[in-house]
């Protein structure tokens, strides 16, 4: 099965390129993998490898492992390739795990916008 993280896509490839590291928005939510792998709320929590008392418990192959984190406060993370080996190998699903780049949103829009007319005050001021 191919890899459907899409690294080349998300130009995260580098000279000091990890291939397990991917840019923050690339890893999956609680959310997503809720739709990704069709199940509730609730039973992603139950599957995932998690502690009251340890922060980051061992692995274990038979639960869904999130990323390591630094507090208790962060949202639980899930690297897709995880979520992938969880639905297949536990769950007996085939799931196509896929990472799409955020939408743009109207921040993002405002400063492509702004960036542009920088670039045309800049080629203006080098003609003179």
């Amino acid at each position: 099965m191919e890899d459907a993280t899409g690294f080349s896509e998300l130009g995260t490839q580098t000279a000091d390129y990890h291939p397990d590291e991917l840019p923050p928005d690339a890893y999956l939510t609680v959310d997503d993998v809720q739709k990704q792998i069709k199940r509730s709320r609730a039973s992603v929590y139950r599957y995932a490898n998690t502690d009251l008392d340890i922060l980051n418990p061992p692995y274990d192959p038979d639960r869904l492992n999130p990323e390591v984190r630094r507090d208790r406060d962060e949202p639980l993370q899930f690297h897709p390739r995880e979520v992938r080996r969880f639905a297949q190998d536990i769950l007996g699903l085939n799931p196509t795990i896929t990472v799409q780049p955020s939408e743009e949103t109207t921040t993002q829009e405002i400063l492509k916008s702004i960036l542009a007319e920088l670039r045309a005050i800049r080629q203006h001021l080098e003609s003179q």
